[in-house]
């Protein structure tokens, strides 16, 4: 094993993969924890394809993708709050409403133009091989952003999480909060996109926190066990693409997948061993 890792790590592009994926996912991790107990998990899949949808125009005009994604992301999480909050359009339907629209939009103009290019491709399923240096670095320096910025307000995120109306009544500005965390997870979806493509990406934010729940009860307990599941799960979801040729994205959720089963029997086993007899 210890070659392997050698050998894995003797290529340049698979150092930067790895250092971004472990970014991303850290960043996910945090951020799961709340969008799971505010029942906004499936916002991820939402932003995923508003994702996609800025990817395919930004492929069509030649634009950067990352310039253009990033942006129109952060104003769908926006929307998706405010559709929510303010208006008949609750939850789940404004995310469906979102998210196959900018689909929809996403398919007629690859259609029209590029049609389904190997680029489009890595977007839409993930590759490791896909980044370049321009996109390191940016993912770099907006994952330690996201996790600056969830440090510097974590006490506040806990508070919405918990109990948005005693937060509010408390003072504390829940929709500038909200919005804040919308913020952070589409700045996320979008940094992840390239590794583990836009069908994939939301499993980043889900699967960690799910996992964490079944045997952690304080949210700082779930947020630590969930980033170290989180990181843990990437890394061997990498070495197990590596090793067979498989698709990271892939390979990476289905260890997380393994690792919420194994927590899950951990679980139930001490729940049968709690009953009294």
């Amino acid at each position: 094993m210890f070659d392997v890792l050698v050998e894995m790590f003797s290529y340049p592009f698979l150092v930067r993969a790895v250092i971004v994926g472990a970014l991303v996912s850290l960043c996910a991790a945090l951020l799961g924890n709340s969008l799971v107990l505010k029942r906004y998990s499936m916002i991820g899949d939402g932003l995923s394809h508003v994702g996609f949808g800025a990817l395919a125009v930004a492929t069509a005009f030649g634009w950067a993708p990352l310039a253009v994604s990033i942006p129109l992301v952060v104003l769908a999480a926006f929307l998706l709050l405010r559709l929510s909050d303010n208006s008949k359009i609750k939850g789940d339907a404004a995310i469906a409403m979102i998210s196959t629209g900018s689909l929809a939009v996403g398919v007629i103009v690859l259609s029209l133009t590029t049609g389904m290019t190997t680029d489009v491709c890595n977007y839409l399923f993930g590759s490791i091989l896909a980044m370049n240096k321009t996109d390191v670095y940016m993912s770099m320096v907006l994952s330690i952003v996201v996790i600056v910025i969830f440090l510097l307000f974590y006490h506040k995120i806990f508070a919405v999480t918990f109990d948005e109306t005693f937060a509010r009544a408390t003072g504390v500005k829940a929709g500038g909060y909200n919005m804040l965390l919308a913020f952070l997870t589409a700045i996320t979806i979008v940094l992840g996109m390239r590794m583990m493509g836009a069908m994939l990406i939301s499993s980043l934010i889900i699967f960690p926190a799910l996992t964490a729940m079944r045997l952690c009860k304080t949210y700082r307990s779930v947020i630590l066990c969930s980033v170290v599941v989180s990181l843990i799960c990437f890394f061997i979801g990498v070495v197990v693409s590596y090793l067979y040729a498989m698709p990271t994205g892939a390979s990476v959720v289905m260890v997380n997948i393994l690792a919420f089963g194994i927590f899950a029997a951990i679980a139930a086993v001490k729940g049968k061993v709690k009953k009294p007899a």
